[in-house]
């Protein structure tokens, strides 16, 4: 493959090549890549920010990410915060730092990606930064969406009774972590031995490819439905439920049978001496929507099959509790990702 050094373009040429063919969807953006700022106009709307990091080594291994599931990676962890708000994603900004073991035709691979998720969200990319950087890649994304007035959601919000619901299924990404870590130490051990991924395609997309819950969002919206308290789940459900709890002044209930967990996890999870319910506990990385809605709105909320009621909402005096499948109590602790 030809490779193109990217001193040979330089800092602005570089950009003029990444950004040649970006194209934006979105009426309020008024000025996009290309000044010293971008100018969106929103149109009475309320703006919703939210910016995150992934970092090399950290939040991804090079050897097993493909540049291009991680460009649109990028994009989609970001807009799963705006959707974390009940909120519409319309524009983001792409800040890249990378070493000299980059090539231009690495770093369109990886903006393929991206625009890939911007089309598939329908978000303008309106902007960010390059520069160089000592060792490793490093993502940074600024999100924007835009919500009705006061429309937008918290995680302070649950109140007592409350049903918990979670989107999607649990733990897959967690495990699909597993089978690629797996997989890398073969490799190192013995470089002639091909991966094993077959039919096992549903993990692996999880933890490669995430998608943002914009459709959940959206239903909720046509719907009428709207939730009291709200987050996406990224550090895992245990710890996810628990900045609900904390930050509304509630307990919670949670059912074990009720957790939403694909057969492939399942399976997968008893080949690493797994549960599935710990999986999908403590994995992370689902970006999935975890919230609670009145009692009022289950006739609702059932209609979905892209939704579980997975609990419900108690006082805070009775703390945080799992019921296991044969009907014993546990206290519910936090066992999910911790970034430092």
């Amino acid at each position: 493959m030809e490779r193109t050094e990217i001193e040979s373009l330089g800092e602005f040429g570089l950009i003029n090549h990444l950004t040649q063919n970006n194209e934006t969807v979105q009426a309020s953006t008024l000025l996009s890549v290309g000044d010293d700022a971008a100018v969106i106009d929103q149109f009475g709307k309320q703006t919703v920010i939210s910016t995150d990091m992934l970092v090399e080594g950290i939040h991804f291994d090079m050897m097993y990410t493909p540049l291009k599931h991680l460009g649109y990676k990028a994009v989609a962890v970001n807009v799963s915060d705006i959707c974390a708000m009940m909120a519409t994603p319309t524009h983001i900004t792409m800040s890249i730092a990378f070493s000299n073991r980059f090539s231009v035709e690495a770093l369109s691979e990886f903006y393929e990606g991206v625009y890939a998720a911007c089309n598939k969200y329908n978000v303008d990319l309106i902007g960010g930064d390059t520069t160089s950087s000592q060792k490793g890649f490093v993502i940074s994304v600024t999100a924007i969406g835009e919500v009705t007035n006061n429309q937008f959601v918290c995680r302070n919000g649950a109140k007592e009774n409350d049903l918990i619901c979670a989107t999607g299924d649990l733990g897959a990404a967690y495990i699909g972590l597993q089978i690629l870590e797996r997989e890398k130490r073969i490799f190192l051990e013995n470089p002639t031995i091909q991966p094993s991924l077959q039919e096992k395609e549903h993990v692996i997309g999880k933890i490669l490819k995430p998608e943002a819950r914009l459709d959940v969002v959206e239903w909720l919206i046509e719907n009428k439905i709207t939730p009291t308290a709200m987050m996406d789940i990224s550090d895992g459900l245990s710890s996810d439920i628990l900045h609900i709890c904390r930050q509304s002044n509630v307990g919670c209930l949670i059912y074990d049978e009720k957790l939403p967990i694909h057969s492939q996890t399942k399976e997968m999870a008893m080949e690493f001496g797994l549960s599935g319910t710990s999986c999908a506990l403590n994995g992370g990385e689902d970006y999935e929507l975890l919230f609670t809605i009145p009692q009022s709105d289950y006739d609702k909320i059932v209609l979905s099959e892209k939704i579980s009621v997975i609990g419900y909402i108690t006082t805070a005096e009775e703390s945080y509790q799992l019921i296991t499948k044969q009907g014993n109590k546990h206290k519910l602790v936090a066992q999910g990702w911790s970034a430092f």
